[in-house]
């Protein structure tokens, strides 16, 4: 019995009323919802959406989905940049959301015509779905203006035990390995004339292939006692404050430490110190009493810029023996947060918007990694962890554990602290490293080499955090191929899709020239034609039914 897989749609309208709900779902997968199998769920719904739908209902059911996950999964946005900025940003994502459902659409009726038998069914369509789906994450999280990464599939996973899949193949590959298996568990159920069994066992086999890959060990080589400091300080950008409050909440918060702790370490957050000890007398004497008192560098996140003033970064500075002993600059400042991109243009829309932020951070050029006494940190701050590149850079250059540093007080308690540490467990993994997580308010956490935390301050407390984390050595399939494998995944499946293409339409020109040059053409292309030739095309993808079509019109 030829395999058949039923030819399953929903009507439109019921089509956009799931669609609603399958973003909400998805969310709730994510932190700070915590139901990580939620995330297949609402996979699943997105995709069962799109089942034979053309181009136009397709991108309509995407954009509602798109809209009603990052609507919700980004409403903490609306706390520092307001309503308008907020709803933007959620349509443009969901316009990318859109237009990666026309390609799934097109998948689901393209390329099982080519690849029609098991192996093309529950093999090949799920592949090129899962590509087109990370081609989508790939092309949302790198334009326009650096993208925004954020919401990607694999990062509802750090608490799940997939997240050990992110060793081996990076976030990107996480989300194709994710979207892939609900893919094929979608096309496994519609396969009807294979027996249930049969179906439920390859599910099942398929489920445990991807569960059974094993953790990735991690190794180490020395330690390193690291202090994170919390301020709890009014670090917002609304906050009421004069010069000083943030450095002085710093101070307060280690009240608790003692100079004998011997640390190799202390580090504040971003935006720690609101006075830079290059260019300001009382800066430099906290900073130099900090380091001379406990015998450390201090790491700090602090405003600098070029000696003519033009030219402003956000910075974490490495203040030891009364000098910059190394400088990281914030590669990724946000569009419309920390910088206005054309804003000649972008002024009209939204003046009063545009002209809150006064001043323009310029992106970073220096290298994130970073040499502190005996061994060596990768710095990230903030945005900047959710950029795959960065993190591959950091670990190129020798990190053996990642300093990210954040000012996350303008999100006051929203989701958004929760899903930045899901981030940042899920890099641990991702490079076999710990992660040193410190917050102006929130999420002040270390994170062991496999995603666990291990320390932490309570959120929104002032108080210091210390451990002593063991310095990673090695590396991980990720870090070496993460970005080839995003790549490779994305650009397979939109590949195949275009050969899906190329190989129908060769077979129907292939067709029409038979039927139009055979000896008995004038007894069938006339009336054919006449008929209903948009039909014909229709009727003659299998070469079967134009072997039968033929033999009738000999006879």
């Amino acid at each position: 019995m030829p395999l058949r897989v039923t030819d399953f749609r929903l009507p439109l309208w019921v089509a956009v009323l799931v669609a609603a709900g399958a973003g909400v779902v998805l969310d709730a997968g994510f932190p700070d919802g915590d139901v990580w199998p939620l995330a297949f769920v609402g996979i699943a719904l997105v995709l069962v959406c799109l089942r034979g739908r053309r181009a136009g209902g397709a991108f309509l059911v995407g954009l509602v989905a798109g809209l009603s996950f990052y609507l919700v999964h980004i409403f903490w946005a609306t706390l520092y940049l307001g309503l308008l900025p907020w709803a933007a940003l959620s349509t443009l994502e969901a316009l990318f959301f859109g237009g990666g459902a026309v390609l799934i659409a097109l998948a689901y009726r393209w390329v099982p015509r080519i690849w029609p038998g098991l192996i093309g069914q529950a093999v090949v369509v799920p592949v090129v779905v899962a590509g087109l789906w990370t081609l989508r994450e790939f092309v949302a999280g790198n334009w326009p203006y650096g993208g925004f990464a954020w919401g990607r599939m694999a990062l509802s996973q750090s608490q799940s035990p997939f997240a050990g899949l992110v060793a081996w193949v990076g976030i990107s590959g996480l989300s194709f390995l994710m979207v892939a298996l609900v893919a094929a568990l979608i096309q496994l159920a519609l396969m009807v004339t294979l027996p249930r069994a049969t179906r439920l066992l390859a599910g099942a086999i398929a489920v445990v292939a991807v569960l059974a890959v094993p953790a990735w060990p991690t190794s180490s080589s020395g330690t390193a006692r690291i202090a994170g400091v919390q301020g709890n300080g009014p670090a917002g950008y609304f906050d009421e404050r004069e010069q000083g409050d943030l450095l002085n909440s710093q101070v307060l918060a280690m009240s608790g430490l003692q100079p004998g702790d011997d640390l190799d370490l202390v580090v504040w957050p971003e935006g720690g110190s609101d006075r830079d000890p290059t260019r300001d007398a009382y800066g430099r004497y906290v900073f130099d009493a900090i380091t001379t008192g406990y015998d450390a560098p201090l790491l700090s996140g602090v405003i600098t810029q070029s000696d003519d003033g033009d030219t402003v970064w956000n910075s974490s500075i490495l203040w030891d023996d009364g000098e910059v002993r190394g400088q990281y600059d914030k590669k990724h400042p946000i569009p419309f947060g920390e910088y206005v991109p054309d804003r000649s243009f972008w002024r009209p829309f939204a003046p009063d918007l545009i002209d809150l932020i006064a001043r323009d951070y310029t992106p970073g050029t220096r290298p994130e990694a970073m040499t502190i006494g005996d061994f060596t940190a990768g710095i990230s701050i903030c945005f900047d962890i959710v950029d795959d590149q960065l993190v591959t850079n950091m670990m190129r250059d020798g990190a053996q554990v990642i300093i990210a540093q954040t000012n996350n007080a303008d999100f006051g308690d929203t989701d958004e602290n929760a899903q930045q540490l899901a981030i940042a467990r899920l890099r641990a993994i991702e490079t076999a490293r710990p992660v040193v997580n410190v917050s102006t308010i929130a999420s002040s956490r270390v994170i062991d080499a496999r995603g666990d935390i291990v320390a932490g301050v309570q959120d929104f407390t002032a108080g210091t955090m210390v451990h002593t984390v063991d310095l990673g050595t090695g590396t991980t399939p990720a870090v070496v191929d993460s970005r080839a494998i995003e790549l490779f995944v994305s650009f397979l499946g939109l590949a195949l899709l275009v050969l899906s293409r190329v190989l129908i339409g060769g077979r129907r020109s292939r067709r029409r020239r038979l039927l139009t040059s055979a000896p008995w053409a004038e007894l069938t292309t006339p009336r054919l034609a006449a008929e209903k030739p948009v039909a014909l095309e229709d009727e003659l993808d299998d070469p079967g039914q134009f072997d039968s079509v033929r033999r009738g019109r000999r006879r």
